[in-house]
C-alpha cells in the first residue's frame, strides 16, 4: 500500500431532487459559499479552476481541478486534481427514497512535501479531516438547497 494515496468514498442522502443537487453541485466557484472548508473557489479557465481547502487541521491545500466529464443525464461530475493533491474526485448523484443520494468518491495522491513526510503517522488524522469536512460540505449543501 502507497502512503501517499487515499481513496475517499461519501454518500449524502438529500430530501431534494436530483436536478436540484446538480445544479449546486455543477457550480464549484459557489462551494464557499455553502461549504466551509472549501476556502476559495477561483475560475481559471471554462473548464479548469483553483481550489484552497482546509478543514480542521491547521493545513490549507490547494489543488487544480479541471473538468474531465460533465453529464446531467447521468447525474456525473468529474474532475482531475494536480497540485498538493493529484487524481481525480466525483459526484454522482442518483435518485434515492423521497429525494437524492449524492455519492462523491475521490482517488488522489499527496503531492505536497510535508504530507508526504506525514504520510505515516498522520494517515488516521487525515482521514478524519477529510470525514469532518464531508460531514460539515453535507450540512452546508442541506442549508443551500432549502434556500434554493
Amino acid at each position: 500500500m502507497d502512503p501517499h494515496h487515499y481513496r475517499f468514498h461519501s454518500t449524502w442522502p438529500l430530501p431534494a431532487p436530483p436536478a436540484a443537487v446538480y445544479a449546486v453541485l455543477e457550480r464549484p466557484d459557489d462551494y464557499p459559499r455553502w461549504w466551509p472548508q472549501v476556502r476559495s473557489a477561483t475560475r481559471l479557465a471554462e473548464h479548469t479552476g483553483l481550489i484552497v481547502i482546509r478543514s480542521a487541521l491547521p493545513l490549507a491545500l490547494t489543488a487544480t481541478l479541471r473538468q474531465t466529464r460533465r453529464d446531467p443525464a447521468a447525474g456525473v461530475l468529474e474532475a482531475a486534481l494536480s497540485g498538493d493533491l493529484h487524481g481525480w474526485a466525483r459526484w454522482t448523484i442518483t435518485a434515492g427514497g423521497p429525494g437524492t443520494l449524492a455519492h462523491y468518491e475521490q482517488d488522489v495522491f499527496v503531492g505536497r512535501p510535508l504530507l508526504r513526510r506525514l504520510a505515516l503517522p498522520g494517515r488516521p488524522l487525515f482521514r478524519l479531516n477529510h470525514r469532518l469536512m464531508m460531514r460539515a460540505g453535507r450540512r452546508g449543501l442541506l442549508r443551500r438547497l432549502e434556500a434554493v
